[in-house]
């Protein structure tokens, strides 16, 4: 299992100086049977990291899991990857065609699902002001 923030693995990827050493950092990324790719939709992202997260997914296609966390809808990953070519591609990778859904999985954001709960919890924890 490997854990990265989005923008660490961009960079990391980004910063290789050849072809061979892109290669094989590449596969530190594609060997893990679970990859967590963590806050994707935090920042933008130029072409090229566009086309290394492409090369990452693709890669693990249908091969093994990939979580993305990520506080945009698929349907705004244009704005993360501006002048990308790749973004509807991208986001096949995570949840392909229909007949395929079983295979993603769009979860609740935790982050929400915990402030609820410690909103739930401070609301049953107050006392009623009192009465005059």
């Amino acid at each position: 299992m490997r854990f990265t923030e989005a923008a660490a693995m961009l960079n990391d990827l980004a910063a290789q100086d050849g072809p061979a050493a892109l290669r094989r950092r590449l596969h530190r990324y594609i060997k893990p049977a679970l990859l967590v790719i963590d806050e994707i939709g935090y920042l933008t992202y130029n072409d090229r990291s566009a086309d290394l997260l492409f090369q990452v997914l693709n890669a693990r296609y249908t091969r093994s899991s990939t979580i993305v966390t990520t506080n945009r809808a698929f349907a705004d990953w244009s704005a993360i990857f501006p002048n990308a070519t790749c973004v509807v591609t991208l986001v096949d990778r995570l949840c392909p065609l229909p007949s395929r859904r079983d295979h993603c999985d769009r979860g609740e954001s935790y982050r929400l699902k915990e402030s609820r709960e410690r909103t739930a919890s401070r609301s049953k924890g107050r006392k009623p002001p009192p009465t005059r």
